[in-house]
């Protein structure tokens, strides 16, 4: 299978508000690919309609060979849908909970007798099997709906921020399971607005931002839309508000951009020597003291910032901000 997923100029209008506009990738068998975005940017409005569960205004999606709008049922044997919004039942137990599915699935007895146990075991939840799913941790949930999506043993996995607010051992245990279901042969789409997930995980990345698709390529190919610049990184010696200096700092000669990255300014520069004197007068100008600076190259969050030109980390704009709380309402984004 060359081509896992085809996606061409997928569009999805909400009465006049363009929520995804004209979205086009592929997603090559067995790799891991990522649809990396801010919240409200367009991404599950764009899974939801690869999996069939929304109608585009437009465009097409094809998975496994088989249209999705044509060949519905065709899609949803060979996919398996992990929600941002959790699709089990809260006052049943977890072994119930996948009982059901296999049997939504068509799986007989014994397969699924085997396969609860194989994903209880994967996923390890044996011990918390015949607990009612609602006295489950969130992290336990997030688990159980992987292990929900995987007992028809789909050959694609479309998983929707698989580790959004999950603490970081259970994040990092969910991350370990995709890799390990990627090296098993499976193909994953996944979606996140975490950067630094993306670049771990996804052999290649789209980045959607607004409903359009801006980049598509490896990390490390993405990485490069900011070759010949380097980063400079300081902290304002008791500077409770780092964010007041970012407007400070943006207007020095040279200055490609400028942003906080954990707790830290981070600067931007094609030319960091002539740079590095000049913010360091800025500042003490204005009468800050630098705590600690120091150089890097480049990350994916930098690139980022240097296609869509803000923060992934940054508020929605108002136009984001209804698109994201109207769809909301809906039960999209």
């Amino acid at each position: 299978m060359e081509n896992a997923i085809e996606v061409k100029e997928l569009t999805k209008f909400y009465g006049s508000l363009l929520a995804v506009n004209h979205v086009s990738f592929e997603v090559k068998g067995k790799e891991i690919f990522g649809l990396l975005g801010p919240n409200g940017a367009g991404k599950t409005t764009t899974i939801r309609m690869i999996c069939g569960m929304l109608r585009p205004t437009s465009g097409t999606a094809v998975i496994a060979g088989f249209d999705v709008a044509q060949k519905p049922r065709e899609v949803k044997r060979r996919i398996g849908l992990v929600p941002d919004i959790s699709n089990l039942f809260g006052e049943l137990s977890a072994r119930v909970n996948l009982e059901f599915m296999g049997k939504l699935y068509g799986l007989d007895k014994k397969t699924r007798r085997e396969r609860i146990d194989k994903v209880l075991e994967i996923f390890q939840l044996k011990d918390r099997q015949n607990d009612l799913v609602k006295y489950y941790s969130k992290g336990m949930h997030r688990r159980l709906t992987i292990a929900a999506a995987l007992i028809h043993q789909p050959e694609i996995l479309v998983m929707d921020e698989p580790t959004s607010g999950l603490d970081a051992q259970t994040a990092r245990l969910v991350r370990e399971i995709i890799i390990d279901l990627n090296k098993e042969g499976r193909t994953i789409l996944l979606t996140t607005h975490q950067i630094e997930e993306a670049d771990r995980l996804a052999q290649r990345i789209g980045i959607i931002d607004c409903g359009r698709l801006i980049a598509l390529d490896t990390p490390d190919q993405i990485k490069k839309s900011t070759e010949g610049m380097r980063a400079l990184e300081i902290k304002i010696l008791n500077g409770t508000d780092q964010q007041r200096w970012i407007p400070i700092i943006s207007k020095a000669e040279g200055v490609d951009s400028v942003f906080l990255a954990e707790g830290k300014i981070r600067i931007l520069s094609k030319d960091l020597a002539q740079i590095i004197p000049r913010v360091i007068n800025l500042v003490d100008k204005q009468g800050g003291k630098i705590e600690n600076i120091s150089v890097a190259q480049p990350t994916l969050e930098d690139a980022f910032i240097n296609l869509t030109g803000k923060s992934i980390r940054e508020e929605p704009t108002s136009k984001e901000a209804y698109l994201k709380t109207r769809l909301a309402r809906s039960g999209l984004r």
